[in-house]
């Protein structure tokens, strides 16, 4: 199998040439890493298992594309599903992300020769890539998931790679080592305290910050603590989790509200916004409400609605008759969640961006995490 033309392709995509992180994605098979992913499937109306070995020549053509392969839905791997099984429900939990997003994390980590550093497993591919740049003999890399860790080992020995991989809550601790650079392809709520405890002086930490499209770097300063900076380009990875899948954390019931309570009805001043679609309105919601999920409906007649759900029972529905027209909000339990969105797009359009972009780090020894950026400040 010529998978090595296609390797190339991806890295002459993802890369300039001369890079080491050129280098590594050319000399990396993803397709021995990913045999099994998902593929969304409108006729099929879900998730369809599609197997390499099946088809060979969709096989490289997907491996080596600078896309995210999603490996697991809830508790269901891939690698464990019959090849045609459609996934109508769940959320990715799974994935072997895009090269060019991994390759961006890499940079962010300014990895050098000698870094001991410590990443995320998933499918290896990111581990296979910071393996190439370093020697194995550098690179830790864990999962909470035995099986991942198990797998992940397997193909990356059978490609020539043999870092450290542990089974580890990345969150949680202790981690197994001491590093100059952690790089977590998961995201975050808060930077874990032990992350601070396992970098060595002057090392880096990179990663996302859930429900949020911030990707956080910062150095470790002599108190322990750490200080750093917001990118200017947004990224999403899946969130850290403790189980096989991710808990629900919305009731089924606060939805019902959502969908068919009346509340507190207004017109909106601002026209229909899906949050998610926002890299830098989602960023500041999560931070100024955290824990608000999102759903979204067009009907025929384009009329659309946008529900927005909390833990906490708050609920939100916006619907507009027309793409062009203000919608009606109706909001109930204990606080209002469209009144803070508002706030955020009046500050978009008074100022022209939002400050979460290139904001200031500030992380306290005990892992307080604040961003500022002028008068804006932000607590995680």
């Amino acid at each position: 199998m010529d998978w090595q033309m296609h390797a190339r392709r991806l890295a002459d995509e993802v890369d300039r040439p001369g890079s080491h992180w050129r280098a590594a994605v050319a000399d990396t098979p993803r397709h021995v890493l990913v045999p099994r992913w998902y593929e969304r499937d409108q006729e099929a109306g879900g998730r369809v298992v599609r197997d390499g070995a099946a088809d060979p020549d969709a096989w490289l053509a997907t491996a080596y594309s600078d896309t995210t392969l999603v490996t697991r839905v809830g508790a269901l791997h891939a690698d464990d599903a019959e090849p045609g099984t459609v996934v109508t429900s769940g959320m990715s939990t799974s994935s072997s992300t895009e090269p060019g997003l991994v390759v961006g994390m890499y940079r962010h980590a300014e990895l050098t020769d000698g870094c001991r550093t410590l990443v995320t497993t998933g499918t290896g591919y990111g581990t296979a890539l910071a393996c190439h740049r370093l020697g194995s003999d550098l690179v830790t890399s864990v999962d909470i998931d035995p099986y991942l860790v198990a797998s992940a080992t397997d193909r990356l020995a059978s490609i020539g790679l043999r870092p450290d991989i542990a089974v580890c809550d990345l969150t949680q601790g202790p981690l197994p080592g001491e590093y100059d650079r952690i790089v977590s392809t998961v995201s975050v709520p808060t930077i874990p305290a032990p992350w601070l405890k396992a970098l060595r002086p002057g090392g880096r930490m990179v990663t996302t910050i859930t429900g949020t499209g911030l990707i956080l770097y910062a150095d470790k300063t002599p108190d322990g603590g750490a200080r750093g900076w917001t990118a200017y380009e947004p990224a999403s990875f899946m969130g850290a989790r403790q189980g096989d899948d991710y808990e629900e954390t919305v009731p089924a019931s606060v939805w019902d509200k959502a969908k068919h309570g009346h509340g507190e009805a207004r017109i909106s001043r601002h026209l229909l916004v899906f949050v998610p679609e926002t890299w830098s309105v989602r960023s500041m919601l999560q931070l100024h409400t955290p824990g608000i999920e999102h759903r979204r409906r067009w009907y025929p007649d384009r009329s659309h609605t946008v529900w927005m759900t909390h833990p906490d029972g708050s609920w939100a529905r916006a619907h507009a008759t027309a793409p062009r027209e203000a919608p009606t909000v109706h909001q109930g339990g204990p606080r209002r969640l469209w009144d803070p969105l508002e706030d955020i797009l009046d500050r978009l359009n008074w100022l022209g961006e939002l400050p979460v972009y290139g904001a200031h780090v500030t992380i306290t020894p005990d892992a307080e995490t604040t961003l500022t950026r002028g008068n804006w400040q932000a607590v995680l």
